[in-house]
């Protein structure tokens, strides 16, 4: 009997059965070592040898925070109408559609309805794989949505951000955002409902600049890069070098940006201890 293998891109007719290998191991690009990709997985895709947090989809985040991995996804089938019709090196409806393709998802956000060791939360998880996690009408639309539902249900609101700013192809209307979902946190605030902010790599742009920084809470994965303007703009701007881990999440925990650095394995605890306290105080 012939074997018909795929190894390393060419097929092996020589009768003998060949193990794939590819993909089996992963090089962290911090500490340089090659791991078992399983052992990266297991540790919820963080690097066991130097504490490396990798990044990690909406559907990941969203089974590592919620009971069971078990959540009901809502307002999944909101998509951008290319208000602009915009064109650079390529259409924007192009890169949507291939972005829709790669992802699974109609745009870079998914809503989530679940439970956080036994308490009922409302999660909107960004997706970077998505156009960069920017930031347009679909994802401020979704987002305003998921705030109203917890209005109208008293549910804690957890928005896990992962985004490069504002979707500048759709120019103002994806600026609107910004006012748009700090509005709607606003009348959170109101009815003394909580929101936890989590920020991981990377949150900038006009993210950082809106509802990634106006949580209850604020926390945020070790080594993510928060920021408005990257720091190559602004080390060009200012003319200065600026100071090692500039916009880290360590430095910006250190300078009373942030309350607090949270490494992912204990992210859903802390949430929930936080959740109670929240809970008590009102």
């Amino acid at each position: 009997m012939t074997w018909f293998k795929r190894q390393s891109g060419e097929l092996d007719t020589s009768g003998e059965k060949k193990v794939r290998t590819e993909g089996l191991w992963i090089k962290c690009e911090n500490c340089r070592q090659i791991i078992w990709k399983k052992d990266i997985e297991e540790n919820l895709n963080v690097c066991p040898k130097c504490d490396k947090h990798f990044r990690i989809d909406a559907r990941t985040r969203l089974a590592q925070l919620l009971d069971n991995s078990q959540y009901e996804i809502f307002d999944s089938n909101l998509r951008s109408t290319d208000p602009l019709k915009f064109v650079d090196l390529k259409a924007y409806s192009a890169r949507l559609k291939q972005a829709q393709t790669d992802t699974g998802l109609n745009d870079a956000i998914l809503n989530a309805r679940g439970r956080l060791n036994g308490r009922s939360v409302i999660v909107s998880a960004m997706e970077y794989s998505f156009i960069g996690g920017s930031m347009g009408s679909v994802v401020g639309e979704a987002i305003t949505r998921a705030i109203e539902h917890a209005l109208d249900t008293k549910t804690p609101v957890i928005i896990v951000s992962a985004s490069g700013g504002a979707r500048m192809m759709e120019g103002v209307i994806s600026l609107m955002q910004l006012a748009k979902i700090s509005a709607a946190l606003g009348r959170l605030d109101d009815a003394k409902m909580p929101y936890i902010s989590v920020l991981t790599d990377p949150t900038t742009g006009g993210v950082t600049a809106s509802f990634a920084m106006l949580g209850d809470l604020n926390i945020a994965e070790p080594g993510a890069l928060i920021g408005f303007a990257g720091p190559r703009v602004i080390e060009q701007t200012i003319r200065q070098k600026l100071p090692q881990g500039f916009q880290r999440s360590e430095f910006l925990l250190e300078h009373g940006m942030l309350d607090a650095v949270v490494p992912r394995k204990e992210l859903k605890s802390y949430i929930s201890r936080a959740l109670d306290f929240m809970s008590v105080a009102a």
